[in-house]
């Protein structure tokens, strides 16, 4: 996509916008460094009108919808300081120490607004739901699938009923085949993933019980999920996939591992030394 002024763009077409659609761009406008962080149903919610609203004003703007409308504003907030950002927060001007400083506090940040948003109750249906069900199943595309096969890596140690798929096409055909008596963990940042809503539609049609690893408690896969828990990390538009968005990710899963180690500490001890032999040949 190439990069254009998305203000000038909006300026450009105000007139032509409808009543709602000026709503929207008003609020753009008047929010334009908290929209970047923003979920489509956030915006919606935050301009009183539908998500359809959102998605309708994107395409009044030539745009394929509203992750290239973040996209586009990121750029255009860019264009507008003076000092060119990696991220939020690092330039270009930074010296080593302070680029490391600056991860290093985005990191803990990350983590403590984690913490900060855990439920306990949330936590523990989740444990209750995960130790009674027959399989458990991680979700998630690009980078969030890098933290689902890390979670099936990580519980497989000390349970055989985890599963993890790597394939969009297999990830809707495990869904389609699982019951009501599984467990399914999504993964999504954005929770607005086409691939993972899909995935979502299918548990729910199967009676799956929805665990979501996601930043926003209101998005499209909030609304198939049983429980959701929520991860701190701040991720623009040009940021995805970030270490500290991983992490935070990575958090939630080491609580769940740790609660449900405990929870089932006999069969996990006996699990997790039977494994750790299986590989101790592969050592040195």
């Amino acid at each position: 996509m190439t990069k254009l002024d998305i203000f000038a763009l909006i300026n450009s077409r105000y007139q032509s916008f409808t009543n709602t659609e000026k709503k929207v761009a008003d609020y753009i406008l008047a929010n334009t460094k908290e929209i970047v962080y923003m979920s489509i149903t956030d915006l919606a919610d935050a301009c009183d009108v539908g998500e359809s609203s959102i998605f309708r004003f994107c395409k009044s703007l030539q745009l394929k919808g509203y992750q290239e409308f973040k996209i586009a504003l990121a750029h255009s907030t860019t264009l507008e300081d003076e000092t060119p950002q990696l991220s939020d927060e690092i330039t270009m001007q930074d010296t080593i120490p302070e680029l490391s400083s600056k991860v290093l506090s985005a990191t803990i940040n990350a983590l403590t607004q984690t913490h900060s948003l855990i439920n306990i109750e949330d936590i523990s249906k989740a444990i209750d739901l995960m130790i009674e069900a027959n399989r458990i199943h991680f979700f998630g595309v690009g980078a969030s699938l890098m933290t689902a096969m890390e979670a099936k890596n990580k519980f497989m140690r000390i349970t055989n009923k985890t599963e993890c798929s790597i394939d969009t096409h297999l990830q809707i055909m495990s869904a389609a085949l699982m019951s009501d008596q599984d467990v399914a963990v999504l993964i999504s940042y954005s929770g607005s993933t086409k691939d993972m809503i899909e995935v979502a539609k299918i548990l729910q049609e199967r009676g799956v019980k929805v665990i979501s690893i996601t930043r926003f408690a209101k998005s499209p896969l909030t609304t198939y999920s049983d429980i959701t828990l929520l991860c701190g990390a701040n991720e623009g538009p040009l940021q995805g996939g970030s270490i500290t968005a991983k992490i935070s990710q990575l958090y939630l899963l080491d609580v769940l591992y740790a609660e449900y180690f405990k929870r089932t500490n006999e069969e996990s001890i006996r699990n997790k030394e039977i494994t750790a032999k299986s590989v101790i040949e592969k050592m040195l």
